[in-house]
């Protein structure tokens, strides 16, 4: 596969995986806003903060690494598929392993919710811990699907499972709210059984198709998914085991810096569990665009430079057409991630009060709801810049470096759990977003010190997507004084008419600096157009 038909495919990947997650979170933000007027906000605390966070501790800790590894450059051609199959089966008895010791501390080491305001915390617990070890059925079947480019597989397969989660949760909360916690883990154990169902009957209709056989698939029957040892080689290959090491020790890095706030609340019991459900709804709320257009980017972008650069080798003894694209690739993406994240930097300030206000009301818009949901709208600025940097830099650090690597982040992950401690302590929930900040601001330094080192003696200089135009500079800063203002006038206590002339201020603004974005920033607009938006994509190729 040639290296424009990587990024095409990487290109669609993220188109597909915006639209799928612009979906997930448009649902779940009405499934929330549903709930909240059915349950207490001390079981929503629950649910999304410690049952979350123990679903997604175990699988993120059981895959993560594997995937990283296996999606590098070379899997697949350097390595045997067979081999690659039998050690992405090693997340099963991995996720088993993890469940067990995660529900123990679950029950036995953490606070017990009062059973009068969240019943049947302990099934729960093990029926979550379940949900993600049936997950992980479908893991080597999902890593196939995105080495492939099997792009409308994953929007199917999630949008089937998403379906099927809130469809069982309204009914439920409607017909039985007294199930408590039940309510939620039926939901989730119906999700993850819609993924494995939808990969796993995919791929036995796939598997020795004609479709199969012109794309020259690696497999040829159902059998060939199950770990089985090949004549002649070993069961795994030893130097992608070692990888996936070395990303293992990263990813439980890694996953203490990503849900950092929710360990702090849930170990330390810093906010109360009420406190914990309107903090949830708060970051879930401020971190919609960040997970439904900078995430599905990371990943997809991430398989792309996986594939087109080398990994731990110097620019100059690589591909040149191939490192050129990359850099060209890489500029427009921190040109796209900085503006879309300004522009909510800058918006989101202003309308916080009146977005909480019509989420969820006074028990949302009173007290520090509005506070968080304006920290929060600078914190997604530096989410988009860091998500764009890091996934060029896991694709382009050789092992050595990953390991190394590995002690920045652990620092980084100590400093973030005592800061967190510290600055909740004097500022509430405030201070998870302040802490986050911080650590996120030292990972994107250096990220941008490997980048500026990894082409210093090159021509390419992809690190100028980070300075935009100082037209659209202007036109934010005019924006952010204008829409500021309009708040204190005219939002949020005096009606909705005034709260109308508040939003379409805001709308004149927007399209202000879009005209700004239109006129400067001819460049990255060619890219989104050409590679990001499949209509244009299908009339430029």
């Amino acid at each position: 596969m040639s290296t424009q038909d990587v990024l095409r495919n990487a290109s669609t990947l993220a188109s597909y995986n915006v639209l799928l997650q612009v979906m997930f979170r448009v649902l779940t933000f009405l499934l929330n806003a549903f709930t909240l007027r059915f349950v207490s906000k001390e079981l929503i605390g629950v649910v999304n903060v410690r049952l979350t966070l123990l679903y997604s501790t175990l699988v993120f800790l059981s895959r993560e690494a594997f995937r990283r590894a296996c999606l590098s450059g070379g899997s697949g051609t350097n390595h045997s598929w067979r081999q690659v199959i039998n050690l992405l089966w090693l997340t099963l008895p991995l996720g088993v392993l993890w469940a067990t010791l995660l529900v123990c501390v679950w029950l036995w080491l953490l606070e017990v919710p009062d059973p009068q305001t969240v019943p049947y915390y302990g099934p729960a617990v093990v029926l979550f811990a379940l949900a993600g070890v049936q997950e992980l059925l479908a893991e080597p079947l999902w890593v196939l699907a995105q080495a492939h480019m099997f792009v409308r597989l994953k929007v199917v397969a999630e949008s089937l499972a998403m379906i099927a989660k809130c469809s069982i949760t309204v009914v439920l909360v409607v017909s039985a709210p007294e199930w408590g916690l039940y309510i939620f883990s039926a939901a989730h154990l119906m999700y993850t059984g819609f993924l494995v169902l939808c990969y796993g009957l995919y791929f036995i209709r796939f598997l020795g198709s004609k479709e199969a056989n012109k794309k020259s698939f690696p497999l040829h029957h159902v059998g060939d998914l199950l770990p089985c040892r090949a004549d002649g080689e070993p069961l795994v290959d030893w130097t992608l085991a070692r990888l996936t090491w070395s990303f293992f020790k990263q990813s439980f890095l890694k996953q203490i810096l990503t849900e950092g706030e929710r360990y702090v609340m849930t170990f330390l019991n810093v906010l109360s569990f009420g406190d914990q459900g309107v903090y949830d709804i708060v970051n879930n709320l401020g971190s919609m665009v960040a997970r439904f257009i900078f995430l599905p980017i990371e990943e997809s972008f991430y398989i792309f430079f996986a594939k087109v650069l080398e990994r731990g080798r110097a620019v100059k003894s690589q591909k040149q057409e191939e490192v050129a694209i990359a850099a060209d690739v890489l500029e427009c993406l921190l040109k796209l991630v900085l503006v879309i994240g300004l522009i909510i930097s800058v918006f989101g300030y202003a309308f916080s009060h009146l977005a909480l206000d019509i989420y969820g009301g006074s028990m949302l818009s009173s007290g520090a709801g509005p506070t968080l949901l304006r920290c929060y709208s600078c914190y997604v600025l530096l989410l988009a810049v860091n998500g764009v940097t890091e996934c060029f830099v896991f694709a382009a650090m050789s092992q050595q470096e990953v390991d190394k690597y590995n002690l920045v982040m652990l620092a980084l992950s100590v400093s973030f759990l005592f800061l967190s401690y510290l600055l909740t302590w004097w500022a509430g929930g405030v201070g998870f977003i302040l802490a986050n900040c911080l650590n996120m601001g030292l990972r994107i330094l250096h990220s941008l010190l490997y980048i500026h080192r990894y082409f210093q003696f090159s021509q390419w200089k992809p690190l100028r997507g980070l300075l935009p135009s100082p037209f659209l500079l202007l036109a934010l800063a005019v924006s952010a004084v204008v829409t500021a203002v309009s708040e204190s006038v005219f939002c949020c206590d005096s009606g909705w008419l005034l709260r109308l002339v508040h939003i379409g201020i805001g709308a004149v603004c927007l399209l202000g600096v879009f005209v700004a974005v239109l006129l400067t920033e001819t460049r990255l607009i060619q890219f989104v157009r050409t590679q990001l938006l499949p209509q244009y994509r299908k009339k430029h190729t």
